[in-house]
């Protein structure tokens, strides 16, 4: 038997952030290897024309193909439903709003969280890397807050499981698994995002964040400082999980519903948008897969409530220091992958290249972004329809810049914490919460990955790649009539202008006449 499963078993589970990718991968483990859970609490914004259960059907259930008119189980909770028939009773979604005070839930279903929750997942966060710092600190540090006063009120609670990020002290070369302090307290920077004006916050937030990149990685770390003072008596740990990708054995690999991070950059490249990236080739991609992150969440979990560690744990779940695969590598089997298994209605063929400096980037994203996207808005004016590749192409560019602090940069992690809970797992927990990051196979993943981002994110059919493969040689050859008459039109411009084309031209006819009536003489001999 799992002691894991074993032991959430029975068990109110608050989860928050269900509804985002990483949330759902772990209420379908929680389901699938302890389908006799009690209940999982899930925190849901409202949304105008939809009722609470029509949420709760949508993360069960993907939406209506509108082409097919048919109702699709979504893929991730299929074998759910074959250990856990009634899965949608046990989901009881709260109307929540993060971005109020008290998340602005009623009366009622605050006293049924108060009295029942045995286990909180804190997964909500906002990731947008250029979101406003004070939209961030509500979100990842003030709701954190709010948690953990409401956290505090629970009588049954267990554990208090905080989801962060690795890249929380990015300003670091080596992290090690503690908290670090940051210059100005939690406490202050809540206070003042309360009175300050957008103009006044938008003024010192590059002091604030100091020689971290963004607001995401700033506000992540406040959260950090305000897991360790609000504490108290709770039993808390806290897990860093580097850049989360899709799913890499469970339910099923190459699991993935959303763009972010790495799975934007493949959608991206085997649409043939992305040509040419500023990233050093050498650098490692710390991706972790999901499902990695989720089995480690469930035992320290476990190991959090069971074993009650004196101090506040941080785990940290990345692969640079286990089972490093650097970008080139990584960009090298993606579109190795690709010729295998294309994207359907590509633009361009999938194709992209490493620049190293500021100069060469602005040069490519100019020829291989810019140009190809405004010539191609010409086409959509000259027959009518609307132009939006240039839009698409500048967003693009925008969420690269946003990227380049990561993709040029390597880290080290410690995983002392992790590894020893790995020991400290039972032969069978080892093996149905596997979390050893040495085990996996870059190259067998990642194809893995772009299969998924195929069929589950884009929901493109299999049938179609031979119809896929036949657009990529169309778009070859339109690519190769094009080059040529680029250059025809080239050099018959540089001969009419310039006297020294001219006779460079007149020398390669001559040379080559010379030659071939040279072959042909000694033909004649021969014979």
């Amino acid at each position: 038997m799992s002691m894991i499963a074993d032991f959430y078993g029975g068990k109110s589970i608050l989860i928050t952030g269900a509804t985002g990718f990483l949330g759902k991968v772990l209420m379908e483990k929680l389901f699938r290897t302890s389908p006799d859970l009690r209940v999982i609490y899930i925190l849901v914004r409202p949304k105008a024309g939809q009722t609470l259960q029509q949420r709760v059907f949508q993360i069960l259930n993907s939406k209506i193909n509108m082409q097919m008119k048919t109702q699709r189980p979504h893929e991730l909770f299929e074998k759910v439903k074959e250990v856990c028939p009634n899965v949608h009773e046990k989901i009881r979604a709260i109307s929540a709003d993060l971005n109020q005070n008290d998340f602005a839930i009623s009366k009622e279903d605050m006293q049924e969280l108060l009295s029942y929750t045995n286990i909180i997942f804190h997964c909500a966060a906002t990731v947008r890397f250029d979101d406003h710092l004070r939209h961030a600190v509500q979100l990842n540090v003030t709701a954190t807050q709010q948690l953990l006063l409401m956290a505090s009120q629970m009588p049954n609670l267990e554990a208090f499981i905080h989801i962060s990020t690795a890249f929380s002290n990015c300003n670091l070369k080596h992290i090690d698994e503690v908290i670090y302090p940051c210059p100005v307290e939690p406490k202050k920077i809540i206070d003042s995002m309360e009175w300050l004006d957008d103009a006044i916050i938008d003024e010192i937030t590059p002091k604030l964040i100091g020689d971290r990149p963004n607001t995401y990685t700033y506000t992540k770390a406040l959260g950090e400082m305000v897991v360790q003072q609000e504490s108290g008596k709770l039993n808390i740990a806290i897990i860093r999980p580097s850049i989360v990708g899709a799913t890499w054995q469970e339910p099923f690999p190459g699991w993935v519903d959303n763009i972010n991070g790495p799975t934007g950059l493949i959608v991206a490249a085997g649409k043939g948008f992305l040509r040419s990236i500023r990233a050093t080739p050498m650098a490692v991609a710390d991706l972790i897969p999901a499902d990695i992150v989720v089995n480690l969440t469930l035992a320290v979990g476990w190991y959090t409530a069971v074993h009650r560690p004196k101090s506040t744990l941080i785990y940290h779940c990345t692969s640079g220091s286990l089972n490093p695969c650097n970008w080139g590598k990584m960009g090298i089997q993606v579109l190795a992958t690709f010729e295998k298994i294309p994207l359907e209605r590509a633009f361009r063929r999938p194709k992209a290249d490493f620049t190293t400096n500021n100069v060469t980037t602005q040069y490519w994203n100019a020829v291989s972004h810019r140009a190809p996207a405004i010539i191609y808005d010409f086409y959509l004016r000259l027959t009518g329809r609307k132009p939006r590749m240039t839009k698409l192409m500048n967003r693009l560019l925008r969420t690269l810049s946003m990227l380049e602090y990561f993709i040029n940069r390597s880290w080290e992690w410690s995983t002392y914490n992790t590894e020893m809970l790995m020991s400290k797992l039972s032969p069978e927990d080892q093996r149905v919460f596997n979390f050893d990051v040495r085990q996996l196979n870059w190259l067998e993943y990642i194809e893995n990955y772009v299969l998924g981002v195929k069929k589950y994110l884009l929901k493109e059919d299999m049938a179609g790649i031979p119809e896929a493969k036949q657009h990529l040689k169309r778009l070859r050859n339109i690519h190769y009539l094009f080059n040529t008459a680029l250059f025809l039109i080239a050099w018959r411009l540089l001969i009419a202008r310039s006297q020294v084309a001219r006779n460079v031209w007149f020398f390669i006819v001559s040379f080559c006449y010379k030659f071939l009536s040279y072959f042909r003489a000694s033909s004649t001999l021969k014979v």
